[in-house]
Parts: C-alpha cells; structure tokens; sequence
C-alpha cells in the first residue's frame, strides 16, 4: 500500500503555487513532477489463466491511482502511464533536456486517461460475464487508418488486433471493403467441415461461387464455374491448404484477396509473383460471440448467429422425405443462403452453388434471379435443391421452384400460409423441410 501513502499524493496533486508549496514544506512532502507506471498485467493474465484468483490478483489499484492523480495535476505533472509511451520520454529527455511543455503534458495525460479507461474495461467485462449489466462497452487500442472507407471520399479506421486472426504474407495494404469481404468469407467458410475441401468466391460480401470437392483444386474449378464474371476481383477463401495446382488455376484470374489456412512453398512463389494481389493465412475461424454496429445516434449489438440446423433437427412437412443425396444439397444450400443478404434464395446440386439471388425485396425476385443466374451459367437446375433464408409467405414461390424443375426445398417455415406451400408440394410430390429458424441478413 506504499503508493497510496498521503506523502505520495500530496506531491503529485499539489499545484505549483505558493499556497499548496507551503503545505508541502510544512508537511514534509516532496513534489513529484515526473511519474512513470507500467499496470498489472489484468488482460495478459487473463489470457492466460481462468483460475479467479490469479486475475484478481492482477487488479491494479496503486498503479491506476497514481496514474489518475498525476494525469489531473497536468498542468505541473508528467505522466508516463505504459510502456508504450516511453519513446516519447525518451524524446523529451534527449532532444528537450528533460524540459516537458503543458502541451506535452496535456498529451500524456491524455495517453494516461486512454490506458486508466482501457484497463476498467476490460476488468468491468471481466465481471460482466456475471452481472450482466445491459451496458455497451468497447476499448480497443490498436488502430490502422485505411486508405479510405467505403468510397474514396470517407476515411476509414480499422480498430482491433488483426494478426490475432490473419497473417498477411504479400500484398497491399488492406483496405475498408477488403476487411468487411473478409469478415463475411470468413462466416461462410466456418460452416463447412475442413476434411471436407470447399473454395468459396465472395463479392460484396456475397458469395457467387461455393463448392465442396474432393480435391481444392477440383471445389475452386466448380465454386468459379458458380460465376466466372462476379469472381474477378473478388475476395478467395478455402478451408484447407493451398498447393500448387490449386494455386495454378487461382493465379489465372485476377482477384482481390486470397484466403487459406495455409500453402505449399510452391504455391507461396507463385502467387506472390503478382505485387498486388493480398495472399492471407487464417490462424483460426472461431467468430465472436457478438456483433455491433452504428446507426442512428446508437449502437445496436446481437449474438452472432452461430446456429446451423442439420437434418437430424429438420422437420419434414410434406408426404415425400428428401432423399440422402438431396439433404445433403438442402444442408449445402443452407449454409450458402445464411451468408446472403435477405432476401435470399440458393440453389445447389452435387455439392456446388449454382444459382443464387440476394438483396432483392421480394423472395418471388430472388427466386427467380437464382434460376435466371443458374441457367445463364449453363446449370441445369433440374433436381436442384433449394434454401430459403426465410418463409414463403404464400405458395407462388414454391410453384416457381417445382416448374423449374428443382427437387427439394428447405426453408424455415412459420408463415400462417405455410399450409398454401405445403399443400402444393404434397400435389406435385416435391419434397420440403422446415428448420423452425430464420437466417435473415441485412
């Protein structure tokens, strides 16, 4: 407790005037004018450990008090509140001979309230894990300024620890669309089993081309095929290594961003060739447990949504069941049509994304953008299986879908028609499944 001793105190708030100096003198407390503290490492150690009583222990209370009292009395006091600020010390001592200006003292104490804020955060979510206190609270520190934001004319700031998550091996600089592509391809590629090899091909966070294969190379061939023209410039992502041949056919189109959990040498030399063209390893595809994002004069937050209904869970709501082959599509155009935005519709067969339609404001619309995209791409969506990211408010959908010739349909069901849609796919002997669960994305 030797830090919040009153002698410690009354050094550090006293302001340099003749009143408070003559308490000083009469009470025997020196003025302190320069105070350097590095905190309990709370976050490292929680990190590291989920015994209690090591975290607690961890809960600065000396350090963060000196820091608060030294960053008020900045008028007469500097504060050097983590080891990130010692290069600016480090200035102050060799090019101003120690001297330090209010407006150097303004800017640590300012650096001061940053680190003290940041590290309440993070112990106050820490025990929020218990409470929970309907209370939104975000510190990151790190910061990248982007090129631009959305458009050349916004700037843009990614806050975060990106390298947590991605390792840049060659390319430029990231910029604000490359982040909000890469968050979605990420998503998307989560739900498919890595012993499983799938190449997925996003634009605009939409995916146009998916495909599970038994080589990489073979589910790049078929995920391209999904959309040749939307591919160029697109943001790339599979869920297994790229090797050479995979890396051959990938370098004949030009592309954004190309994501992997890793890459042969080989492939490695060979796509690095092109300067400009970002290659990313992904250290890992756990997503959190929340999302957030402005809007209005607020901020809105909601769990991630990490739900991913399999056929054990599905209700079979017509006569006809799917059969093996066909579930394994309905599952396949499931985990595509939550990655669209609403409303969506995607239709897959033999493990391939071949149609989808997304972002339209009737589901009739991206049914028919679906069917109209597959053909167009030269797919025969006859016993094609098809998603829904969300219920069919009346039976005109399904009756589109079966004179298309699709096989089966999977959608969420809960509309108070769904006996209109059930009752026409009972007549026609189309099979269709329920998941009692909405994937809507705005």
């Amino acid at each position: 407790m030797k830090t919040l001793h009153p002698k410690v105190f009354g050094g550090l708030l006293a302001r340099r005037e003749e009143a408070h100096l003559k308490q000083l003198r009469e009470y025997e407390i020196p003025e302190i004018d320069l105070v350097i503290v590095d905190l309990y490492p709370f976050e490292e150690t929680l990190a590291s450990t989920q015994d209690e009583k090591s975290i607690i222990e961890k809960i600065d209370v000396g350090g963060i008090s000196l820091i608060r009292a030294a960053a008020k009395n900045f008028q007469d006091v500097a504060v050097v509140p983590s080891r990130q600020e010692y290069g600016m010390l480090l200035e102050i001592l060799q090019e101003k001979s120690g001297y330090t200006d209010l407006a150097d003292r303004q800017a640590l104490a300012a650096r001061a309230f940053q680190v003290s804020s940041h590290y309440d955060t993070a112990i106050f979510t820490y025990f929020n894990r218990v409470a929970a206190i309907p209370v939104f609270k975000q510190s990151v520190q790190e910061s990248e300024t982007l090129r631009y934001g959305e458009n050349p004319h916004q700037q843009g700031v990614f806050f975060g620890r990106l390298e947590d998550l991605l390792e840049k091996i060659a390319g430029k600089a990231l910029s604000y669309n490359n982040l909000v592509d890469i968050d979605a391809a990420i998503a998307l590629i989560a739900e498919f089993r890595q012993d499983q090899p799938t190449f997925a091909i996003l634009k605009h966070t939409n995916a146009c081309g998916v495909a599970t294969r038994p080589s990489l190379k073979e589910a790049w061939e078929a995920a391209l095929a999904g959309d040749p023209v939307s591919a160029f410039g697109g943001v790339l992502i599979a869920n297994a290594p790229i090797d050479e041949a995979t890396a051959s056919a990938v370098d004949a189109i030009f592309y954004e961003v190309l994501i992997a959990p890793d890459y042969a040498p080989e492939a490695i030399e060979l796509l690095t060739r092109k300067k400009n063209r970002i290659l990313l390893r992904l250290k890992t595809m756990d997503l959190p447990a929340h999302l957030f994002k402005s809007l209005l004069n607020g901020v809105i937050q909601q769990d991630t949504d990490l739900a991913m209904e399999g056929p054990d869970s599905w209700k079979v709501v017509t006569n006809e069941a799917p059969a093996k082959d066909q579930a394994a599509d309905l599952l396949f155009a499931l985990k595509c049509v939550k990655h669209l935005k609403s409303n969506a519709i995607a239709l897959a067969k033999g493990g391939q994304l071949i149609g989808m339609g997304c972002g339209q404001t009737s589901r009739v619309d991206a049914l028919k953008q679906a069917v109209d995209k597959a053909r167009r791409y030269g797919f025969d969506v006859q016993g094609a299986a098809l998603a829904s990211d969300a219920f069919f408010p009346f039976a005109d959908s399904v009756e589109i879908a079966h004179q298309a010739g699709i096989a089966a349909i999977i959608q969420p069901g809960g509309s108070v028609k769904d006996n209109d849609s059930i009752d026409y796919c009972n007549a026609h002997g189309l099979p269709m499944v329920m998941t009692g669960v909405r994937h809507f994305k705005h």
